[in-house]
């Protein structure tokens, strides 16, 4: 019989997690971002074993919430005339404030997962030696409850966001659409690539930047052809 978490499970799952080690790295601004855990969690009917999962959490591309996005979808909890006063409280105050809408998704068909038959503390420092030997920038570490477990992914998720939100604020302040990103990158792909200019003259031309751009271009066309 599957087990149905409720309310009680949820915020004991949460107040008995612990992310032991935070990526390194931030969220990607202008794509999408894979997290990959260890979490680990001892058995709840049973003494000295312990359960090590692993899997990917795929953060997607954050997008700034303005006024205009409350617009199209009502907001909750709030009466007819309160809503369009806090719509209007926004819009008034739209340059003070970036409000960043984040997507995750749990990717559970590469979770995987073993017992080991040890104390939590020793389970906990091979997991976290082992995270250090490969290095990898968005590797988290966590220690939660055996079930619900997904709700210990929420405490981590929780933790990236609040790490990585005043960068991605600040990117999407100075380009909010993301072109300039966009832009940047197919200059840097053209400077070491020919074939890539004519791709690089479209996106400008799409864009409708190819006259802030004109000269830098045809700089980098020059720089080829010399």
């Amino acid at each position: 019989m599957t087990h149905v978490p409720d309310k009680f499970d949820f915020w004991y799952a949460v107040n008995n997690t612990e992310v032991l080690e935070l990526p390194r790295g931030r969220l990607e601004t202008f794509g999408s971002t894979q997290i990959n855990y260890r979490l680990v969690t001892e058995l709840m009917d049973s003494v000295g074993q312990v359960r090590v999962r692993e899997g990917r959490i795929q953060s997607f591309r954050p997008e700034i919430l303005t006024p205009q996005t409350f617009t199209e979808s009502p907001l909750e909890g709030f009466q007819a005339g309160q809503a369009e006063d806090f719509i209007r409280w926004l819009r008034e105050h739209e340059s003070e404030m970036v409000l960043i809408k984040y997507g995750f998704k749990i990717r559970h068909e590469t979770v995987t997962e073993s017992i080991v038959h040890d104390s939590m503390d020793n389970v906990v420092e091979r997991v976290r030696t082992d995270l250090k030997t490969k290095a990898d920038p968005l590797s988290a570490l966590i220690v939660g409850v055996d079930e619900p477990w997904e709700v210990c992914l929420l405490k981590l998720l929780f933790e990236v966001v609040k790490q990585s939100a005043p960068v991605n604020a600040r990117d999407l302040r100075a380009d909010p659409d993301g072109s300039r990103h966009e832009i940047e990158k197919a200059f840097r792909m053209a400077a070491g690539d020919r074939s890539r200019l004519a791709p690089l003259a479209q996106l400008l031309t799409r864009l409708g930047k190819f006259k802030d751009y004109e000269d830098r271009f045809y700089a980098l066309v020059r720089s080829h052809s010399g």
